[in-house]
């Protein structure tokens, strides 16, 4: 049988989640494979989401055929979806409630599909286990990203919390991936440094080729010889949901022609435009480019 081949496979719950900010709410969908997949399919990738829902919810999957993004979607027993809960006085740190969980992928949920990076991004742990990661290794060699949050941040007991990760399973998670995507919370859990360069150094030790790590201030990567950095530069953050997810997708998309640098201007640039509107990245590319010519 032949392979399909697409730029990005992204795999992760689609979530239905609440925003809520001062006190005010409103429903919106989310994860890695909207944030991600939609940001990709307008920057004119080819990419395939990987994503377990509730039947019932199968109709919020149209979104996806709207945007050109091709999805395989499974059953489960319920949808994922947390509760952002933010402050205006300080955008930047959010709480969570948890509000559904739609299980753990399995290996027989992995179409046969090609793709130059296959992505691993999930909401919350327990939507892949090792074995699965294992699998994933084997299928994509040099090809795997991670969105580290699928290993640390978990739910139990009707509360989202963060927990480090031992020293054996960050050399079995982190010596399979080509690159890995963190945010300044997570980064300074699991190598408890609240310098990024001294904890990307660390992070690297284990094996990660590119280390993609967003921040208040904007996003930095670090490779074997180079570290770079650019800073956000919206005028808002109405659309402050999403913007890990859209740093990360728009960073490889990037990647699949550009240096690292260069690919992390993009992802900033784009990521900065999104931030100033809730929902996924849907603008056309010459605001990217005229954003680029006026603040990089």
């Amino acid at each position: 049988m032949k392979k399909d081949y697409q730029d990005i496979i992204i795999l992760g719950h689609i979530a239905r989640d609440i925003i809520e900010i001062d006190g005010i709410n409103y429903t919106s969908l989310g994860g890695a494979v909207y944030y991600g997949g939609i940001a990709g399919s307008h920057m004119g990738l080819k990419i395939t989401i990987i994503t377990r829902l509730k039947i019932d919810d199968f109709s919020l999957l149209s979104i996806f055929t709207k945007n050109g993004v091709k999805y395989y979607a499974y059953p489960s027993e319920e949808t994922s979806g947390l509760k952002n809960i933010y402050s205006s006085n300080n955008i930047e740190f959010r709480t969570y409630e948890p509000l559904g969980f739609a299980g753990l992928f399995k290996k027989e949920e992995i179409p046969n599909v090609n793709a130059k990076f296959f992505v691993i991004g999930p909401i919350i742990a327990g939507e892949i286990d090792l074995r699965l990661l294992d699998y994933l290794y084997k299928k994509y060699p040099e090809k795997l990203c991670l969105d580290i949050q699928g290993f640390i941040r978990l739910r139990e007991q009707g509360k989202v919390f963060y927990r480090d990760l031992s020293e054996n399973d960050k050399k079995e998670i982190l010596s399979k991936v080509v690159v890995l995507k963190l945010d300044q919370k997570e980064t300074e859990i699991i190598t408890c440094q609240n310098d990024i360069n001294i904890a990307a150094k660390q992070l690297a030790e284990f094996g990660p080729k590119e280390i993609l790590i967003t921040h208040e201030k904007g996003i930095s990567v670090y490779t074997s010889n180079n570290s770079y950095f650019f800073p956000w530069k919206n005028k808002k953050s109405d659309g402050r949901t999403g913007r890990g997810d859209t740093a990360f997708i728009s960073y490889l998309g990037s990647r699949l022609t550009r240096n690292p640098e260069e690919s992390l201007k993009y992802a900033a640039a784009l990521t900065s435009l999104k931030l100033e509107h809730p929902g996924p990245f849907m603008l056309p590319l010459y605001q990217v480019e005229e954003l680029i010519k006026k603040e990089y």
